[in-house]
């Protein structure tokens, strides 16, 4: 597979961000569709089968699912004014004890667009104050707006779906080699 960098060792500038919450939350509200368009493109077969990595596209579903209440968690913390954000599970325990292989591609799919919606209600309730609310990222250790947030969960979302679209292209020429 081709080299990625690791979403840890991401760098986020967020500087040029103002102006622009309602394409981020296009962005947000459109992960779940093209989501949907991306798996309902790949075999059936092929979801829970490890490519040699981490996890298989299932998991990686299950992932982004297993992320929205901290992405929401996240921006009430913001809403309470706490200077630093809650943290996230930097080994990611909950997705490795999700047995997400053993659900239903479209349970996971239909759990993500419901989760999806609830953040992306509560931070329409927030525009007015989208680059105002704040608080400090606590891996990355600088301050994330409201705004900032949004493109954060934007920007792991592509790197989940790109991280999908990677398998797959790996699982079916590796299904094509073997023929």
């Amino acid at each position: 597979m081709s080299d990625r960098i690791q979403w840890f060792d991401r760098k986020f500038n967020f500087e040029n961000l103002t102006g622009t919450i309602d394409n981020i939350l296009e962005r947000l509200k459109g992960t779940p569709i093209r989501l949907q368009s991306k798996i309902s493109q790949i075999s059936n077969d092929l979801y829970i089968v490890n490519s040699g990595e981490a996890w298989s596209i299932q998991e990686n579903v299950g992932h982004l699912l297993d992320l929205e209440p901290l992405w929401l968690g996240r921006v009430e913390d913001m809403v309470d004014g706490e200077k630093i954000l809650r943290p996230t599970d930097l080994k990611n325990a909950k997705t490795f004890d999700a047995l997400h292989n053993q659900k239903p591609m479209g349970e996971l799919l239909a759990n993500f667009q419901q989760e999806r919606t609830k953040l992306v209600v509560r931070v329409e309730q927030l525009l007015d104050r989208a680059e105002e609310l704040q608080g400090n990222h606590p891996r990355l250790g600088t301050p994330m707006r409201l705004i900032d947030l949004a493109y954060f969960v934007a920007e792991h979302d592509d790197h989940h779906l790109a991280r999908i679209s990677q398998i797959s292209k790996f699982l079916i020429q590796n299904q094509q080699s073997q023929q």
